[in-house]
Formats: C-alpha cells, sequence, structure tokens
C-alpha cells in the first residue's frame, strides 16, 4: 500500500513541475531528489526542481521523477531506491553543509558503498579561504573536504560545501549544495560539462541569456509583456535571487535563422531594460565589475566592515581580479578598522558621521596601497526600527566618491550576498558612465 501512495504521489509531482517533453532517441532519463525539513513545513518553497529541468530542458534532460525529503539518512535512501526505478541519473540536492542535519554525504556514501576520502585540493582551499592551517581547520569545515573515492567533486566559489559526483556501476548520483546562490552556478558551470563528458549531451535549441541587475522578475516580464517585446514561440525561463534575474529566450532547433531572431529579440530587449543588463550569457556580475576595472585601469582597494569580507571574496573569484584588487582590509567595527589601518587621531573624525568615517577609512587605505579607487562598505546600522541598512562609498575620493545607503534584506549570510549584489550593481553603472 504504501509503495502505491508513493508511486501515485510521484506522479502527480512529476506532471506538476517537469516540462512536457516531445521523445527523442538521445534523450536523458534523470530524477531530481530535494532534501530539507524546512521546504516540507512550507517554510520555503521548492525552486530547485524549476531550476534545473528548465536549464537540462535544452540539453535533452528528460526529468522522469521529483520529490522531496526530510533530512533524514532513511529517507533520502528510500527516495533514491525509488527514483532509481526510473533513471540512472539523479541529481540530489541540499545536505552537504557544516552542520549536524547536513546528512547527504554520508547517506549517499552508503547508499552506494563507495568510501569518502579527504581531498587535498579541497583541504588547501578550505586553508586559503579561512586562513588557517588544515590542522587547525574546525571538524565540520573539514568535513566538507570528504569526497567520494569513486567519481568527482565539483567546485563551489561562492560557498565551502564541493558538489559531489557518486559514480556507481549502475547509475550516477550528483549531490549539489542547497543555497541557491551556490548550487545554480554549480549546475551550468561543473554538472553542464560533466554531462556533457559522461553522456554526451549537447544543446538541442537555439537560445541566449540577458543577465539583469537592480530590477525585479515582475517588473521585467511586465515590461516584455507590454512592449509585445517575445514573439509567442519563443520559449522563456528565468533564474533569480536577490537582485539578479537571468531571461533565457530559446527556439527548438539550433541554426542561423533562429540564432538571428534571438540577437534582434535581445536588441529589443536592451532598447528597454539595457540600463539593468550588465551581461549576456555566462559571464557574472563579478566578471563584469572586473572587466570594466581592468578596462579603464584601475586599481582597486577594498575596505570591509558590514559584508564581512564578503565583496572581496566574491570578485576574487572573477578572471584577472588579481590585476584589479590591491589589498583588502576586513574588520568589525570602524574602530577595529581605524587600527587595522593605523588611523591617526589627528585624522580620525571623532566627532563626525558615518559618512565622515568611512571617507576617512578609505583615504587612509588608498594611500597605505597606492591604489586608485576605494570601495568601502560601513558598519551596519540597526537604528532602522526592524531592519537596518549599511553606508557604502565607492570612487577615487578626488573626482568622485559617490555614497548610497543599502537596507538590510535577510539576515547573516543572505543580507551579506544581497549587500554584495547592490554594491556591485552600483559600482558597475558608475563606471560604465
Amino acid at each position: 500500500m504504501r509503495a502505491r501512495i508513493l508511486r501515485s504521489l510521484a506522479l502527480v509531482v512529476w506532471f506538476a513541475v517537469c516540462p512536457v517533453w516531445t521523445a527523442i532517441s538521445d534523450s536523458l532519463d534523470y530524477a531530481i531528489v530535494v532534501t530539507g525539513e524546512e521546504l516540507l513545513q512550507g517554510v520555503y518553497a521548492d525552486g530547485h526542481t524549476q531550476f534545473i529541468t528548465r536549464t537540462l530542458l535544452p540539453l535533452g534532460g528528460h526529468c522522469v521523477w521529483s520529490l522531496t525529503v526530510d533530512d533524514r539518512p532513511d529517507d533520502l535512501k528510500q527516495a533514491l531506491e525509488f527514483v532509481l526505478r526510473r533513471a540512472k541519473l539523479v541529481v540530489v540536492t541540499g545536505g552537504l553543509g557544516p552542520t549536524l542535519n547536513d546528512i547527504t554525504r554520508e547517506t549517499l556514501s552508503e547508499f552506494t558503498g563507495i568510501p569518502l576520502v579527504e581531498s587535498p585540493e579541497l583541504v588547501a582551499e578550505m586553508e586559503r579561504r579561512f586562513g588557517t592551517s588544515a590542522g587547525k581547520l574546525r571538524a565540520n569545515l573539514r568535513r566538507q573536504c570528504l569526497v567520494p573515492r569513486k567519481g568527482a567533486w565539483l567546485a563551489n566559489p561562492f560557498g565551502t560545501a564541493a558538489g559531489l559526483v557518486f559514480e556507481h556501476d549502475d547509475y550516477v548520483l550528483i549531490a549539489l549544495p542547497g543555497p541557491p546562490r551556490e548550487l545554480q552556478p554549480m549546475l551550468r558551470d561543473r554538472v553542464i560539462p560533466y554531462l556533457e563528458r559522461k553522456y554526451g549531451v549537447r544543446s538541442l535549441r537555439s537560445s541566449i541569456t540577458l543577465r539583469f541587475v537592480g530590477i525585479g522578475q515582475s517588473q521585467i516580464e511586465q515590461t516584455l509583456r507590454d512592449g509585445a517585446l517575445v514573439p509567442s514561440d519563443v520559449w522563456v525561463s528565468t533564474q533569480f535571487e536577490g537582485g539578479r534575474v537571468d531571461y533565457t529566450f530559446s527556439l527548438p532547433e539550433d541554426n542561423q535563422t533562429n540564432r538571428t531572431r534571438l540577437r534582434d529579440l535581445a536588441r529589443r530587449v536592451r532598447e528597454v531594460l539595457g540600463d539593468h543588463i550588465y551581461a549576456e550569457g555566462t559571464t557574472t556580475l563579478e566578471e563584469r565589475v572586473v572587466e570594466l576595472f581592468k578596462a579603464r585601469r584601475i586599481r582597486l582597494v577594498t575596505v570591509e566592515i558590514g559584508s564581512a569580507g564578503r565583496l572581496t571574496a566574491a570578485l576574487s573569484n572573477a578572471a584577472g581580479a588579481t590585476d584589479v584588487v590591491t589589498a583588502s582590509y576586513v574588520a568589525l567595527t570602524d574602530r577595529q578598522m581605524q587600527m587595522l589601518l593605523n588611523v591617526p587621531e589627528a585624522r580620525w573624525p571623532a566627532a563626525g558621521g558615518p559618512g565622515d568615517r568611512l571617507r576617512c577609512i578609505a583615504e587612509i587605505a588608498k594611500e597605505r596601497t597606492g591604489a586608485d579607487w576605494v570601495i568601502a562598505v560601513g558598519p551596519i546600522n540597526t537604528d532602522q526600527g526592524s531592519g537596518g541598512e549599511a553606508l557604502v562609498g565607492a570612487g577615487d575620493l578626488v573626482r568622485e566618491w559617490q555614497t548610497q545607503r543599502f537596507p538590510a534584506q535577510g539576515k547573516g549570510e543572505l543580507f551579506q550576498a544581497n549587500l554584495v549584489t547592490h554594491i556591485l550593481a552600483r559600482v558597475r553603472r558608475q563606471l560604465e558612465q
């Protein structure tokens, strides 16, 4: 009885979330298992299934099942046993982090019989990320360096949890981290190349992706609809997180006619929304900002209080960042930053406001490093009712120095990630003026 109920529920989920697919001989059947108690409690909606299916569809991906399960080993194992009846490739999301309920790594190892071994490369990356030796890494962080002996691991530029690939003789399990800002680029940049090598998948569509920042998905959608910019036969998919939104426009066949049509469509969209389009294709916002700094031969120093070093970490993942970022200073308070930069008391605006202190810190950082430009993030001001805000300054401190207050959106890592997006969007606009 339980098996029949589970099968019926899975069929409902499949028809509800998996895109309609015209059968072709070279399609790749796969299943998705999403883990997370908070999803089953209604705290968050499952956005992973939509993102994965829409991303893999143009490559011939055919989603046959999608299940959501609790963060419990037995539940995950039962889900895997069920979906492997129909597909020999399974994508598992979530449960790779450092907390006690992150059980995916060990559970997949037990299920497949593939032991875990420590990756020297991941240990070295942890040492670099946290500025400490391997012996001093916390146990929960060191645990994230364990990877399957048979298979592969997938680099994660935006977090500490690498993706994992368990290559069993009869099937393949791919485990991805849960946060969308980590899962989405990993799927695009790591999983798809793996599938190309392993299964020979290729794009079956002609498509073009425009990347937006500083504008919401609903506003983009309304503008496209009001302007009748998208022909009815063009397939549209979106991916979004925080202030970053990707729109992919596709046509069924990859040929010159369709590529020309999509180029014309992109041009029309740029005419009305170009101020918010920072890139086309897979270029990240960080890469675009680094490109602009390099084009203007600007050397940058970053000073971070409220963003906990997240801005520098984001920029460091972009190609060419070492040619742009000359130094970075991170502290928890402006007084700590004063000591870190050894700011003379005579220059410290003790009676000034946050803007005066931020400018002082920026000026000293620029003098200390010989940089041309400074991005300075002030401490989080929590005197704003239930929320908060951060003051950010950017410029060369001679011809321009623009400051702006960004409201707190989310808490902890979510706030810092949103703050980095706001900062980079503002800096991009400054550099493109």
